[in-house]
């Protein structure tokens, strides 16, 4: 019996040595999970003051603003540590995101419009105005020169500037067979008052048309005018139509809208460091970058077309100089017409025994001759001569500035990522990568669509490129085929796009080399964070003075629970 009392005298000491041993190390370690339940939050809280100052004047209310960083699990965008953000404060700048950079977008496609446009208004008014000299320099002269054959005929000359000018302005309009009709009505008028002393039918009319092409009464006036005036009315038409079309794509494109996948990568490429409590930082120029080229992914599919526009309009510009030159045509069509009617003139005996010749005597007019020939004879003044010298400028300047244009499409991730937005090239380590102040370390994706498979920013579908832009490619593609047969001097209809590609919207059409072949990403490249968690309904910690981490928690509650039995034992 006190052999078995010692032996538990010695073992309930035993317990309470090993009790007393482990009180300053359980006392240690509840220290140890309380620091790091805690974090950093108790030492290093950050103040939310430049966040709420800049959240304001976003045009935010600052109810419901932390004034000291939260727990950021909440937080669906942006990465899930400390933050200054609430879901409503992420939710509006997503949207704020969005609008900016849609606004962005609308700025850099206006320099491009305005340089379009403003060329367009240049060509157009220089062309029309030639034009106009032209047929206001007939008015002038030839009531005086011509008389009775230009007051009967007045309409025939009207009508004539009238198919140019509906030609020039893109109606379907034969224009060689136009130039065919007028010399054909004016040959038959004034063979008439050439001949008044004759009756002459109709009948008689068809068969000198028919013989004219063996007697050429105008000598090679209307061949000469019709090879030079189809040429040049050819040129500034595709001309000022491939400047309206360029114009026109652009302004399209920019309104295409931005996908969910492009919304939430500018989200947190522009505001998630203010989310973070960096305000200061600016995103990384790489980083940026490979948003950028995810977002415009289909855009950036424009650039061959858009090349080839340019190309081509480049090209047509230089028909405008040289033998078919557009000031000397266009502007000079009036004094050849008056040319064409002199050499009947002067030959005109010679022309009416031909035309006897060939069709037979006409029947004597039982009218007198009039004597209105002498007043018709003469020679319309034809010393109007354009120098070139206003076109020669616009041409040269029209040159430089498509030229300046040519990689709009490729240049926009640049553009956009500007230093207004980026870190720049310099501070490479001190930048926002999409996580944190650091170095941005994946590489810069390729330009157009079938290159943004691995984007480790936005999630880009490959095999379902936009159809709106897509019917700016084949507009493109059209246009250029227009241009390329104006340099060579041949005239080809416009072709409705709607006819080769149909479909509206983005994101339901399919490239037939990626149809059916779902491409996952390259695991080796870094993925967009993407954070689905339960609606909190608003609950959630807030303040900074009980920030407790979730896993922090366990662990505390772990350590004084082994304490709790170690203590009870």
């Amino acid at each position: 019996g006190t052999l078995g009392l010692s032996f538990a005298l010695q073992d309930r000491g035993a317990r309470r040595r090993r009790r007393m041993h482990f009180f300053p190390w359980g006392f240690w370690l509840l220290c140890v999970a309380c620091s790091s339940a805690r974090g950093d939050s108790g030492s290093k809280a950050k103040s939310c003051t430049e966040v709420r100052q800049f959240y304001a004047t976003k045009g935010f209310s600052l109810h419901g603003v932390p004034q000291a960083e939260i727990s950021g699990e909440h937080l669906r965008i942006c990465p899930q540590g400390y933050t200054c953000c609430t879901s409503e404060m992420e939710e509006n700048f997503a949207k704020k995101s969005q609008s900016e950079f849609e606004d962005m977008m609308t700025e850099a496609s206006r320099s491009a419009q305005v340089t379009l446009t403003s060329q367009y208004k240049n060509f157009d008014g220089y062309f029309q105005d030639l034009l106009n000299k032209s047929e206001k320099a007939l008015y002038d002269t030839f009531p005086s020169t011509y008389g009775e054959l230009y007051s009967q005929n007045i309409k025939l000359f009207k009508d004539l500037y009238s198919e140019l000018r509906r030609y020039y302005r893109g109606s379907n309009i034969n224009l060689e067979e136009a130039l065919n009709e007028f010399w054909t009505r004016l040959l038959e008028r004034l063979f008439k008052l050439m001949n008044p002393q004759y009756h002459i039918t109709d009948e008689y009319l068809d068969c000198m048309v028919k013989h004219s092409e063996q007697h050429k009464p105008f000598g090679e006036v209307p061949r000469d005018l019709k090879l030079k005036a189809t040429r040049a009315f050819i040129a500034v038409r595709s001309y000022v139509q491939g400047l309206s079309v360029g114009s026109d794509v652009v302004k399209k494109v920019s309104q295409v809208s931005l996908s969910y996948e492009c919304t939430r990568a500018i989200m947190k490429l522009v505001y998630c460091p203010y989310c973070r409590g960096m305000a200061s930082v600016k995103p990384c120029n790489n980083y940026c970058h490979n948003v950028m080229k995810g977002c415009l992914a289909n855009q950036a599919d424009l650039d061959t077309e858009w090349r080839n526009l340019i190309d081509s309009m480049l090209l047509v510009a230089d028909r405008f100089d040289g033998p078919s030159n557009v000031d000397t045509v266009i502007g000079t069509i009036h004094t050849r017409i008056a040319e064409a009617i002199s050499n009947m003139q002067e030959n005109r005996e010679s022309i009416t025994a031909k035309v006897f010749q060939g069709c037979g005597n006409p029947k004597i007019s039982t009218k007198a001759s009039s004597g209105e020939d002498k007043k018709r004879r003469g020679k319309a003044v034809t010393d109007d001569k354009s120098s070139g010298l206003g076109l020669e400028k616009l041409v040269s300047d029209a040159k430089g500035k498509l030229r300046d244009i040519k990689d709009y499409w490729v240049a926009l991730p640049s553009t956009l990522c500007n230093e207004k937005i980026t870190s720049g090239s310099v501070n490479e380590d001190k930048c926002w990568n999409g996580m944190a102040k650091g170095r941005y370390l994946p590489e810069v994706m390729g330009d157009g669509l079938a290159n943004q498979i691995n984007n480790p920013e936005v999630e880009v579908d490959i095999t379902k490129p936009d159809m709106t832009i897509r019917q700016q490619i084949m507009q493109l593609k059209i246009m250029t085929n227009r241009l390329r047969n104006a340099y060579n001097g041949n005239d080809v209809d416009f072709q409705d796009a709607s006819d080769d590609i149909s479909g509206s919207g983005s994101g339901d059409g399919c490239l037939d080399e990626v149809c059916g072949k779902r491409l996952s990403k390259n695991p080796s490249t870094r993925q967009p964070e993407v954070h689905a968690i339960p609606n909190q309904s608003g609950r959630g910690v807030k303040g900074a003075s009980s920030k407790f981490l979730p896993s922090s928690f366990l662990i505390f509650l772990s350590v004084a629970v082994i304490a709790t039995q170690y203590l009870r034992r």
